[in-house]
């Protein structure tokens, strides 16, 4: 599992009328280029977020986070919140609530769905900053967060503004004038991790040194590790991204990843409770993780020098398990 981080939401702007002289003209977000969200509510879809988020790790309940959270991150948080309620049925109320202050909005024009923004604020929980994007599908539906990024105030992204402050989102598919398009990293990520070829990524923590660990787990004396990593699938856990000052952009995405471990003779998996608790089967021989990634990186404009996609963050969850 993982030792979850709060969430933040907002609510867009779907339509804005304009009073004329003969009358009201409606413009309509399928079609007009207009901000995701009024600079006013962003804030106060924020703290529906994070009032929610509370609620819903104070009672422990893993369906009132869906009204929070949607795509990578609640398939984390449901996982987390299940677990977490089969350890405290009860929920924990005196769970420390989380605290988000000094938000900052990055709001992008756009037209059709769905809409998406990004928020970034400080937190009670550490001295990252919260980097959040809230997204939905239609003006019917409520703001929810599917990405996190914990980042330092000097990581956030130099987002390229326009003179009113908006920021531009870039294109997922052919024409999005990055090395790589935003619908391919899902895809490249799992098979780099997979075969370690390819120059897309640049060395880190969630490339060569992921790579590096795993091989230490492949065979010891007590077990033998295999690894799956596959693209994520569906329109709640697809990429979204916003054009940066240097001509790239920062993407978000997500990728599925299973880890099966089996141990030699004469040993027994021991998965940790929280593991357990989202288990099905029994543990005699061999147990299988199924996890999600959700990742942040700059992917350089393809006719920059460096053109390597950096990873900002990236955080996980096992999101199911099965024990054999």
């Amino acid at each position: 599992m993982t030792g979850r981080l709060p969430r933040l939401e907002l609510t867009a702007l779907t339509a804005a009328a304009l009073l004329m002289l003969t009358g009201c003209m409606t413009v309509h977000g399928e079609r007009e280029v207009i901000p995701a969200v009024s600079k006013e509510e962003a804030p106060k879809v924020l703290k529906a977020f994070t009032d929610t988020y509370n609620k819903a790790w104070r009672t422990a309940d893993p369906e009132l986070i869906s009204q929070a959270e949607t795509g990578p991150l609640l398939a984390i948080g449901k996982a987390d919140l299940t677990a977490e309620r089969k350890v405290r049925p009860k929920g924990n109320p005196q769970a420390g609530a989380l605290e988000l202050k000094n938000a900052r909005f990055t709001i992008p024009k756009q037209a059709g769905w769905p809409k998406f923004f990004v928020a970034d604020a400080d937190s009670n929980r550490g001295t990252d900053r919260w980097m959040l994007l809230f997204t939905r599908n239609d003006m019917d539906e409520p703001w929810r967060a599917a990405y996190l990024s914990l980042l330092s105030d000097d990581e956030v992204p130099d987002f390229a503004l326009d003179g009113d402050g908006f920021a531009k989102p870039v294109q997922t598919g052919a024409n999005s004038g990055l090395v790589v398009r935003p619908d391919q990293l899902s895809s490249s990520y799992a098979d780099y991790l997979m075969t370690g070829k390819g120059s897309t990524f640049a060395d880190g923590a969630a490339t060569s040194a992921l790579r590096a660990e795993r091989k230490r787990h492949l065979r010891t004396p007590k077990y033998w590790t295999e690894y799956i990593d596959t693209p994520a699938h569906g329109a709640d856990f697809a990429p979204a991204g916003l054009r940066t000052k240097d001509g790239g952009g920062v993407v978000f995405f997500a990728s599925d990843h299973r880890q099966k471990q089996t141990v030699a003779k004469g040993y027994r998996p021991t998965p940790p409770e929280r593991v357990e608790a989202v288990m099905t089967g029994k543990a005699r021989k061999a147990v299988t993780l199924t996890r999600v990634f959700e990742s942040s990186v700059h992917v350089p404009a393809k006719g920059a020098a460096d053109r390597k996609v950096v990873f900002l963050n990236r955080l996980e969850g096992v999101t199911a398990a099965k024990g054999e």
